[in-house]
Formats: C-alpha cells, sequence, structure tokens
C-alpha cells in the first residue's frame, strides 16, 4: 500500500549541451522526467511511499524509464505494451533573448492509448491519495476518458484526489483545455494551479489570494495552492489564505520546479503538517531542485529543512 499513487506518461529527455541548437547538436544528454512520475519522486524523498502507475512500451527505451524510477525509490506500476512508442521531448536551453524551447515528440506513445480498465484499480483504492495532472487528457481522447474514470474511482473508494492543472499550449488550446479540465474539478480535492493558469485558460481575474479564494468557494475544493513563479506560492484551506515566498536559488535547472514543489507539500500534508508548513516544505524543495540538473528533485529531507529552518550554509562542512 503507497501513500501517493500518481498517473501519467514519463517520457525521456534529450537535450543538448547548454546554449548549442538541436539542428547542430553532435551529443545529447539523456534524462527520464514526467510532471506525475517527478511528483511522485518528491513525495518519496519527503517521507511518503509513493507509486506511479503508466502504460510503457516493451522496448529498451521503456524498460529505461522504468528502471530509472525504480531505482529512485518509486513502485512503478506499470502495463507493458507490445504497441506504440516511448514518448520523447528535447530540450534546447539558452539565456535571453533566446530563452528555452521544448519540443514534445509523444504522438502515437504507448501512454496514449491507455483505457482505465487496464490499470491496477487496488493501488488507488488502497492509497491515502490519488494524483495526476493536466497534461494527461490533453494527450488523447482515450486518456481523457482513464482521467475522468480513476478520479472517479478515487473518490468512490475515499482516496483523496489532488489534480496540477499544468497548461501546456504546445499541447493544446485554451479553450479545449478550460472545457475539459473544468469538467474534471467535480472529482478533485486538492488543486494546484499557476496563477498564469488561473487567469489564460479559466479567465479568472484577480491576484494570487483573490484567485484561490474564488477557485475554492467556487469548486469547492478542498485546498487550492495557486503558484505564483518566483514570488512564492498562496494556499486555500478551510477559507483560509496562507502565503509563502519563494526561497533565493541559483537556477541550475528550471524543469520540475513546480513538480517538486508538489510533490514536497502532498507529502508533508499526508504527514499530518498544516498547510503553512506545507507551504513552507514545497517552497524549499522547489529551490533545492533548481540547483539540480535533470527534470527530478533528488533532495533529502534535512536539506530541504535546513533550507526551511534557514540553515543552509555554502559548504557543507
Amino acid at each position: 500500500m503507497s501513500d501517493v499513487v500518481t498517473f501519467g506518461e514519463t517520457m525521456l529527455r534529450l537535450s543538448p549541451p547548454d546554449g548549442n541548437r538541436l539542428e547542430r547538436a553532435t551529443e545529447l544528454e539523456v534524462h527520464v522526467g514526467g510532471a506525475e512520475s517527478n511528483v511522485a519522486v518528491a513525495a518519496h524523498r519527503l517521507g511518503a511511499d509513493a507509486t506511479w502507475l503508466s502504460k510503457v512500451p516493451r522496448t529498451s527505451l521503456g524498460r529505461r524509464v522504468v528502471e530509472e524510477l525504480s531505482g529512485y525509490g518509486l513502485e512503478t506500476n506499470v502495463v507493458w505494451s507490445q504497441q506504440g512508442r516511448q514518448g520523447t521531448y528535447y530540450l534546447e536551453r539558452a539565456g535571453k533573448p533566446r530563452g528555452t524551447n521544448v519540443i514534445y515528440d509523444r504522438g502515437d506513445s504507448a501512454f496514449t492509448t491507455t483505457t482505465a480498465q487496464e490499470l491496477e484499480y487496488t493501488s488507488i483504492r488502497d492509497a491515502e491519495l490519488f494524483f495526476t495532472t493536466g497534461i494527461t487528457p490533453a494527450l488523447s481522447s482515450t486518456l481523457r476518458e482513464t482521467t475522468t474514470k480513476l478520479l472517479k474511482a478515487a473518490k468512490r473508494e475515499g482516496t483523496t484526489t489532488a489534480f496540477d492543472f499544468n497548461y501546456r499550449a504546445k499541447l493544446w488550446p485554451p479553450t479545449a483545455a478550460r472545457e475539459t479540465l473544468s469538467s474534471l474539478f467535480p472529482g478533485i480535492d486538492i488543486l494546484v494551479i499557476a496563477a498564469r493558469d488561473a487567469r489564460t485558460v479559466l479567465e479568472l481575474e484577480g491576484d494570487p489570494r483573490q484567485l484561490a479564494h474564488k477557485l475554492g468557494t467556487q469548486y469547492d475544493f478542498e485546498t487550492v495552492v495557486v503558484t505564483r513563479g518566483a514570488e512564492g506560492a498562496v494556499g486555500w484551506h478551510d477559507t483560509v489564505v496562507h502565503e509563502q515566498d519563494a526561497y533565493e536559488t541559483d537556477t541550475v535547472s528550471e524543469i520540475g520546479t513546480g513538480d517538486a514543489f508538489t510533490g514536497a507539500f502532498l507529502a508533508r500534508r499526508l504527514a499530518g503538517a498544516d498547510v503553512p508548513t506545507a507551504l513552507e516544505y514545497g517552497a524549499a524543495t522547489a529551490a533545492l531542485k533548481r540547483t539540480i540538473p535533470g527534470d527530478v528533485a533528488l533532495v533529502t529531507k534535512s536539506e530541504v529543512e535546513r533550507v526551511v529552518e534557514n540553515a543552509g550554509d555554502d559548504v557543507s562542512r
């Protein structure tokens, strides 16, 4: 039995050395990453037992993903497929004015065909919390149906449900995302959403505190977390809004920062922490993730606690 079960696709990320263009790259770094498994790893590193639920092609690339996630301590509960491919994405990193560019290559992946009937419901039924994101229903009509069924199943079994809105403009337009994702809201207890997504996709107005309150009251969520980038996050719970600033950090890689925040926040809530404390741990884990290459927050609980306690030092002696 796991504390947290997450459902989603994990990809292979291929990146040329920083600043290089993909069209002229002669070498590529390989990382494993996906929002849902990133959340699972962060939650596990903060003390939660975590399971990643997915569908993966029975190929060397699919095995690479599963074996690496298993190596992080996750329970991997996967359907092995004889058809479909392993989803990938390319990351071309650069500073201003180019910025970092993501190119998805995940069409016709094995994961896009996942049905609820294929998956192991027992893991969701026995978990304390089930988590997925708005990325998953953007990938196929099949996954839209599957996501709906899994959230309903979790609610039916009394499992807490958490959902990161996680809008990706390269996957679908705002109108389609708004219609599909808002239809999932009745099955969600804890919503995590970026302030920009609440404004551009859900067409809500206001500052992050107002957005959190509007979402919490309008959709009857148990908890709403509105992230605000470099300014931290706010959390709405029991009609009270709590604010959390971001911690100062030197950025090596910003990829996976939001997932690190969410995984840590959920882990601390499951451990009995109140919302302000969980927000602190989320912000501290996000700050540490920005110092780590790749998609995954390879942090320890003691490192996170040192950041929270402002006891960090430039040199660990």
